[in-house]
């Protein structure tokens, strides 16, 4: 997925936060979406919780798309043409529809729900993403992983997987990246972190054990879901600082809830992050969307179906960013 914001504070990560309900000892942080266009004639809109000025990264996860439920009939899909990438992982998740993924390593593939897609774009890498006639309502994450400095320039890659179904006290887990109740994910990633779709049956409360080296993200796709002690609505994302052991969710509806639980150890690097390139410097991305604009082979090759132009830079440096020290 590309990040086609046009505000310069966006891209930098800085747009405000609308509700800064913060845990004190709820120990959990929540992040509202802003609501972002797609782009095209008939935008396809979706819900975005990082990267915002309170939060850059929660472990090594730097965005976070949610998008859908929406019929294909109305929206258009999604139909995102070649774009390009450096500096980080792709990783797509769906809730229904069946998108077509081709990139610039070779693959063709398509993602069900169910299912991961995670594409690898160190140094650099293209790619496109299209809705199926199959699919007549789009409804998923799409994720970004920022790769740590001694391996930001990484040959492209791409893995897919299937995970497994878990049932866990009246929830259902599936667990595309990490470990989590007793389940792993094959797929390889640059640092440690755990993905993981989670389905809560009504009223149902589920208690975890997870590593307390890591911060975790828990982002709401339907349900009003207790964390702890802080209620998180659909599109928000509850955030929890290391040190925790467990965390204890509770489905207050009465509905199956869904979750995405995101997590990894605080990544301690500063990055520079705009448009769909991650760097460490105002010239690694000027480098970078110089590199896109020529086509240069840096990407790989054309793909069918156009390319996506890089935006104008901001009229500023682009300074790095990190998270603000935990309270």
């Amino acid at each position: 997925m590309s990040n086609t914001e046009a505000d310069a504070a966006a891209l930098l990560g800085g747009a405000p936060v609308e509700d800064d309900r913060s845990a004190g000892a709820s120990r959990v942080d929540v992040l509202s979406a802003r609501e972002v266009p797609l782009g095209g004639p008939r935008a396809m809109r979706v819900r975005r919780t990082l990267p915002q000025r309170k939060r850059t990264l929660i472990g090594a996860w730097c965005f976070a798309d949610h998008f859908g439920p929406q019929g294909v009939a109305a929206s258009g899909g999604m139909n995102m043409p070649q774009h390009p990438h450096t500096g980080l992982q792709t990783v797509s998740w769906l809730f229904s529809g069946e998108i077509e993924h081709r990139d610039t390593l070779g693959t063709h593939a398509l993602i069900r729900p169910g299912q991961m897609n995670l594409m690898t774009g160190g140094h650099g890498i293209a790619h496109s993403e299209v809705s199926t006639p199959n699919a007549t309502v789009v409804h998923g994450v799409q994720l970004w992983v920022a790769l740590p400095g001694e391996h930001r320039d990484a040959d492209r890659d791409f893995q897919h997987y299937v995970p497994e179904l878990a049932r866990v006290d009246g929830a259902g887990i599936r667990v595309f990246l990490g470990s989590l109740a007793k389940s792993t994910s094959p797929v390889r990633t640059f640092t440690p972190l755990l993905g993981a779709e989670i389905v809560i049956a009504p009223h149902a409360t589920l208690t975890l054990a997870v590593d307390a080296a890591f911060e975790h993200g828990l982002l709401v796709d339907s349900g009003d879901i207790r964390l702890l002690d802080t209620v998180l609505r659909p599109a928000e994302l509850g955030y929890v600082a290391r040190g925790a052991d467990t965390l204890t969710l509770v489905n207050e509806t009465d509905a199956p809830a869904r979750t995405i639980l995101l997590g990894g150890p605080p990544f301690g690097e500063e990055i520079v992050m705009w448009w769909n390139f991650i760097g460490r410097s105002h010239q690694d991305i000027v480098k970078a969307r110089e590199d896109w604009e020529a086509s240069s082979d840096r990407f790989g090759e054309e793909l069918p179906g156009g390319r996506l132009p890089a935006p104008a830079l901001p009229n500023a440096v682009i300074t790095p960013r990190r998270n603000p020290p935990t309270r």
